[in-house]
C-alpha cells in the first residue's frame, strides 16, 4: 500500500481545517495495535481529516508510527507537531450524502421551524390576544401607556487636586 501525496496548497488548507479539531484517536502505552489502526481507519472514512494523539515520549517511535499509519491506511500525512499527528484521506463518494438528500433536509428544516431550534408558532388562538382582559375585553392600562424611564444623573467627579484647592 502507498501513502497519499498532496500538493502543498492542499496540505496547507487541510492544516488550517485541522487546527480546530480535537484529537479523534489516542495511541496509548500499548502503541499501535490492530484496534487502534481500525479506529483510525474508521475515523478517516467518516471524517476524512483526523487528529491522532500519541502518548509516548520517544520521537523516533512517533515518526515510525506517523509513516506506518499513512502507508497502511493510504492516507496523506498533513502535519506532525509534538505528539499530535494529522492525517487526511478523501471520503468515499458513495458514503457522502447526495445533493438531493442534502437539499431535501434543508427544505424539511425550513418547513419545520422547531428543527432549527426556533420557537414554533402557537396553534392556540387564545394566546394571540395580548394586552386585553379576558373578562371585559378592554385593553389593560399597562399596554396603553408606554413606560418611560429617565437616565439618572451621575455625580460630578472631582479629582483630589481640585478638591484640595
Amino acid at each position: 500500500m502507498a501513502e497519499l501525496i498532496l500538493e502543498r496548497s492542499v496540505r496547507l488548507e487541510m492544516r488550517a481545517q485541522a487546527h480546530h479539531l480535537q484529537p479523534g484517536v489516542l495511541i496509548g502505552e500499548k502503541g499501535l495495535t490492530a484496534a487502534v489502526m481500525k479506529e483510525i481507519d474508521r475515523a478517516l472514512s467518516d471524517h476524512g481529516l483526523v487528529k491522532v494523539h500519541v502518548a509516548g515520549d520517544d520521537r523516533e517511535e512517533r515518526a515510525e508510527i506517523y509513516l506506518h499509519i499513512a502507508d497502511q491506511l493510504q492516507a496523506a500525512r498533513i502535519q506532525a507537531i509534538g505528539k499530535m499527528l494529522v492525517f487526511y484521506r478523501p471520503q468515499d463518494e458513495d458514503k457522502k450524502p447526495s445533493k438531493t438528500e442534502t437539499q431535501s433536509a434543508i427544505l424539511m428544516a425550513k418547513a419545520d421551524p422547531g428543527a432549527r431550534g426556533m420557537k414554533k408558532p402557537s396553534a392556540d388562538p387564545k394566546k394571540k390576544i395580548s394586552g386585553t382582559h379576558k373578562a371585559s375585553g378592554k385593553a389593560s392600562a399597562k399596554s396603553t401607556k408606554p413606560r418611560v424611564t429617565s437616565a439618572r444623573k451621575r455625580p460630578k467627579r472631582t479629582t483630589k487636586k481640585a478638591a484640595l484647592s
